[in-house]
């Protein structure tokens, strides 16, 4: 018979049941949790996974893995603007891992080898029609070639690549790297037809026997401005301008160039008339540097190159060779205010930049199809129009227009055109949560900053339209892998195994991770607490 005691709780039998304690209320389970990098990028792409696999000197596994969500890494590499980055936990203690220059190398290394993305040899008798030969329908072609489906782009352009070969100079993508990656595309069976304009949708649908439509024609319709001109001198766009360049031609713009606009397209054409020869440039925008549309980067790099910027200024009048702006002032809330200050600035050309439209002329007459107030297309949840079996992305629809927001529309469009093929409704997985910095419990800091990207001089890189920015060695590039933090992934570095104080982690070797024997587990946490990257947490046992 148990004697009575004073004390309220009973000491634990020791003897019962193997481990020590208490039976547990809460036990450790191992589960990948979602990186910053990964929810951040646009193209959807596994980046933690495959900077393991660089780590681990695995190369070419690393960029089959890249290319399972996104087809043109090399191109990536070089023009996204990386938001990837921006999330990345390793910010807040150095740099950021620099996801993109490790991009760039895998990229550049499957065009030099010849890496062909893995087959799956499958063949579903569909044929799909694509508009567009941009970075969205690029991208959803090689996804619907890959999922087995026959696949046609069509695009009005003498060249494939859309905005990405006639909006991007040459200087940040070469041509030849943008030219091997879409042949990857080409080599898989995909047909583009170039100088081919598709009038009548329905007529092209209808007549070349295809069970889905996806339309992705680019934003290349510049917006107009009214601006009083006494008698106008050389004026052009933006888009028309830097198409031309795309296109080998040379305008001819004069000595003094002035940029209107503060948008990355407006940098690029102010940098790009640097590089036609202009001997003054500059750039007139109606806000600040804080409140520009363009990456702060990209003007930075503008200036570096000599371009003056004329900050909190608009354009009141031209005449012939001058401009008149007037001063502005930013207000309480941080918008532009005129302040009756004016000033003459004198200019040969005047290039507008102040932003594309679509040409959505295309899909007005088809029924069922809806608009925006700025004419992009209207689509549901599964990138469809209101008309079965047209679909819509990129540029075209509500949306950041940028190459990478447009390869996931891509990829996205694709998924959910297969499945309408299959009859089905494409239902995306479900995204576990994403892992904060204050959620890791790092055991192991470094100092250990970002490498630098090698950059063109000066004083020269302005005479040519040669690529600025040069690639990582591959010493660098694994450097870069090693700085990443596996942020909610298991990457076996054996801190919950020598924490556990009861050896209930049971280690099952090289890639196959841990396993938990909770007959020895009491629920302490020390696992959870030592795990670096919060890949284990506490859950209810029962």
């Amino acid at each position: 018979m148990r004697k009575k005691s004073l004390d309220m709780t009973f000491p634990p039998d020791l003897t019962a049941s193997d481990g020590t304690g208490p039976t547990p209320d809460k036990r450790p389970v191992y589960q990948d949790f979602m990186p910053p990098c990964n929810h951040a990028c646009p193209a959807g792409e596994n980046i933690q996974s495959w900077l393991s696999l660089v780590h681990d000197n695995k190369f070419e596994q690393a960029w089959q893995v890249l290319v399972e969500q996104n087809p043109m890494p090399a191109v990536h590499g070089r023009v996204c603007y990386h938001p990837c980055e921006s999330a990345c936990n390793r910010e807040q203690v150095d740099d950021a891992v620099s996801i993109h220059q490790v991009e760039r190398y895998l990229g550049d290394q499957a065009i030099a080898n010849g890496w062909k993305p893995r087959s799956t040899n499958r063949q579903s008798g569909k044929k799909v029609l694509i508009v567009g030969a941009g970075p969205s329908g690029l991208s959803a072609a090689y996804h619907l070639a890959r999922l087995g489906h026959d696949v046609e782009i069509r695009d009005a352009g003498p060249i494939a690549g859309g905005m990405m070969h006639f909006g991007i100079p040459a200087y940040r993508l070469p041509r030849d790297i943008l030219r091997a990656e879409i042949q990857r595309i080409e080599d898989m069976g995909v047909t583009i037809t170039l100088s081919y304009k598709v009038d009548d949708l329905l007529l092209e649908k209808e007549q070349g026997k295809f069970d889905a439509v996806f339309v992705a024609v680019g934003a290349h319709i510049s917006k107009k401005v009214d601006i009083p001109a006494r008698e106008a001198g050389r004026i052009l766009d933006a888009v028309s301008y830097l198409r031309e360049v795309g296109e080998g031609e040379k305008p001819m713009l004069g000595r003094r160039v002035a940029v209107y606009g503060g948008g990355n397209t407006a940098m690029d054409a102010a940098r790009t008339a640097k590089r036609l020869g202009a001997e003054e440039t500059m750039i007139i925008y109606r806000r600040d540097i804080d409140s520009m549309p363009a990456h702060r980067f990209e003007a930075e790099e503008a200036m570096d190159e000599g371009v003056k910027i004329n900050w909190l200024r608009t354009i009141s009048e031209i005449d012939v060779d001058k401009i008149t702006v007037e001063k502005m002032q930013l207000d309480a809330d941080g918008r532009p205010q005129p302040t009756g200050e004016f000033e003459v600035l004198e200019a040969d050309a005047l290039i507008l930049a102040l932003g594309q439209n679509i040409d959505s002329q295309l899909m007005q007459t088809i029924p069922d199809i809806d608009f925006a107030d700025d004419g992009t297309v209207m689509v549901d949840s599964h990138m469809m129009t209101g008309h079965a079996g047209i679909f819509a992305g990129g540029d075209m629809v509500p949306s950041d227009r940028t190459v990478t927001a447009a390869t996931g529309h891509g990829k996205k469009a694709a998924r959910n055109i297969h499945a309408f093929l299959s009859g089905q409704v494409y239902q995306p997985k479900p995204r576990t949560p994403v892992v904060p910095a204050h959620a890791l419990h790092l055991w192991y800091h470094t100092d250990a900053d970002a490498s630098e990207q090698p950059v063109a001089d000066k004083a020269t890189r302005t005479t040519s339209f040669d690529e600025i920015l040069g690639g990582l060695t591959e010493s660098e590039v694994r450097y870069e892998a090693a700085r990443c933090y596996s942020c909610g992934n298991c990457f076996e570095c054996d801190g919950c195994y020598g924490a556990c104080p009861e050896d209930a982690i049971i280690k099952l070797g090289p890639g196959r991770f841990y396993q938990v024997d909770y007959s020895k587990c009491t629920g302490c946490s020390a696992c959870t607490l030592q795990c670096p990257t919060a890949a284990i947490h506490m859950t209810t046992s029962r």
